[in-house]
């Protein structure tokens, strides 16, 4: 990796510059890799497993998307996102349907703290289901890309075999090093290809199976929420230490009990006042308000993505007065200091000045 010295001399691309789709991938049914370059030739610094907020022009007006990286900062000119259409998908059938080579889009980001940088060990143990394997594809490459052997114990989920996203590519790279060992479980097999890898719901027995030694390893998780409800559970069932485990989720978190002074929380029966400095707005509202849907009401565009504290799509400056926000990691301690707030998840205390 750079050193500082060298990152200093180098330009980096940040969110200010529009990303400019440079190929697009077709990976497995209704899923695609979308390639971006900096049209300034900048390149790209970020850690392995963090997501980019994506702007999106769907035919109902600007809609905000979160996805995983899924390529290595080990490799900077280019950065990719890998995305799979649902049913009820709206931005992503946008892209697969819409965005094509020579298209800018604007994305804010990098952002998050899932990543095994911030959780150095010897061993990893990655699980993932469906789409949730993008981070542990952009973990794994940048791994890979050190050069030196590694101790990466790799599971991923699928319906199907044909469904596996990035299953050569992982191949090739387990190929070529030791210590990655790839452990696919599908539900079902493909009409005449044979499939001799494990079969069923991943489970604590083939946990155990394919990780003997689990405990010594740092566990990253990644899938729909009922299935990593199932990974947590099945660990702890294992005596697993939890502080070792860690997940990523652009979905409600479970929240956690804890008491707060009633006189910290916001009251629907005081009246706060926002002043929106850049647009000229001032809403009165409840405390219970929060600034995102105060500057909604209002006609102002405020990015938001989650909604929910997590992606920090909404992060605004609050240069004057005090807000109540309960946020669920998607601001850091050092954006809190200097008077950023995540707008979906701060409730006006008094009269409060934002940067909007």
């Amino acid at each position: 990796m750079p050193s500082t010295t060298e990152k200093s001399a180098m330009r980096f691309w940040d969110d200010s510059e529009h990303l400019e789709c440079v190929s697009v991938l077709p990976e497995t049914p209704n899923v695609r890799t979308f390639c971006f370059q900096a049209p300034s030739g900048r390149i790209f610094d970020y850690s392995p497993g963090q997501f980019l907020t994506l702007e999106l022009p769907v035919p109902s007006g600007t809609l905000h998307r979160t996805y995983t990286i899924s390529s290595s900062p080990s490799r900077p000119m280019s950065i990719t996102v890998t995305v799979k259409a649902q049913a009820d998908s709206i931005g992503t059938r946008w892209m697969l349907d819409h965005l094509r080579p020579g298209m800018k889009i604007k994305a804010i980001g990098p952002a998050g703290s899932f990543s095994m940088g911030n959780y150095p060990s010897p061993k990893y143990l990655f699980i993932s289901a469906g789409s949730g394997i993008t981070p542990m594809m952009s973990m794994t490459t940048h791994l890979y890309d050190l050069g030196r052997d590694c101790d990466i114990v790799f599971v991923n989920c699928a319906r199907r075999p044909s469904e596996i996203v990035f299953r050569e590519r992982l191949e090739h790279m387990a190929s070529r090093v030791t210590g990655i060992d790839l452990k696919w479980v599908v539900n079902d097999s493909d009409k005449y290809e044979p499939w001799t890898g494990y079969k069923g719901v991943l489970n604590q027995l083939m946990l155990g199976l394919m990780a003997p030694d689990y405990l010594e390893r740092e566990v990253f998780c990644c899938g729909p929420e009922p299935f990593m409800t199932a990974v947590r559970e099945a660990l702890a069932g294992l005596g697993f230490d939890m502080d070792h485990y860690h997940q990523e989720s652009f979905h409600a978190p479970v929240t956690e009990t804890r008491e707060i002074p009633e006189d910290e929380l916001p009251d629907e029966d005081v009246t706060a006042e926002i002043e929106f400095a850049l647009s000229g707005v001032t809403q009165k509202c409840p405390e219970t308000d929060t600034v995102l849907n105060v500057a909604r009401a209002a006609g102002l565009n405020i990015p938001s993505g989650c909604t929910f504290g997590v992606c920090g799509t909404c992060k605004v400056k609050k240069t004057s007065g005090e807000v109540h926000m309960v946020h669920n990691g998607g601001i850091t301690d050092e954006d809190i200091s200097d008077g950023y707030i995540l707008a979906c998840c701060s409730n006006p205390r008094g009269q409060v000045v934002i940067e909007a």
